[in-house]
């Protein structure tokens, strides 16, 4: 079974100093960084998503900025493949579907931000297009959110969205896990 890597939305607007920084982006980014490192040694597909916000009124991943850059941490090499997408899922009104079936993927291992949001939607789209799915979780990162006047910490937010993806679409991990694998 060919396994893949999906590297979600890790810009430079999430990291420090960005228009949505996330908690804990810098270390979720560092090891997505080694996670690619893995792929990379292995010749494994590799995808890398772009996010580029084309709604209007829109905060980050702004067209023509410096946050909407792919962050150099995981800078796609030649032959890397990267997808540009304009909604959470990153198979919706993309060819990533298209493209995993070209080279016979069956296994998806998704990594990236936000966990709430982009995560989520892209580990649930892989599991419903029949994709064995793996999210490495330290290798994610997401922001406070505030919910009915209360504010909900990232590390509940993350926690909550990884356990949820656990019980039905996804084995998830560490990084430290999945290189024993």
């Amino acid at each position: 079974m060919k396994t893949g890597l999906i590297l979600v939305d890790i810009q430079n607007d999430y990291f420090p100093g960005g228009r949505m920084e996330l908690a804990g982006m810098r270390e979720a980014g560092l090891k997505a960084a080694r996670l690619l490192s893995v792929f990379r040694q292995r010749k494994w597909p590799t995808v890398h998503i772009q996010h580029i916000s084309a709604q209007k009124g829109a905060a980050f991943f702004l067209p023509g900025t410096s946050g909407v850059a792919l962050h150099e941490s995981i800078a796609p090499q030649d032959g890397e493949l990267v997808i540009q997408k304009h909604y959470p899922n990153s198979f919706r009104e993309t060819v990533l579907l298209q493209e995993l079936e070209k080279q016979d993927v069956k296994k998806l291992v998704v990594c990236g931000a936000m966990s709430h949001m982009c995560i989520d939607a892209t580990t649930r789209a892989a599991a419903d297009h029949c994709f064995d799915c793996l999210v490495v979780q330290d290798a994610c990162a997401t922001r406070d959110l505030e919910f009915s006047g209360r504010k909900i910490h990232a590390e509940d937010v993350h926690g909550s969205f990884m356990a949820a993806l656990g019980s039905a679409y996804a084995q998830v991990i560490n990084l430290d896990e999945f290189k024993k694998m």
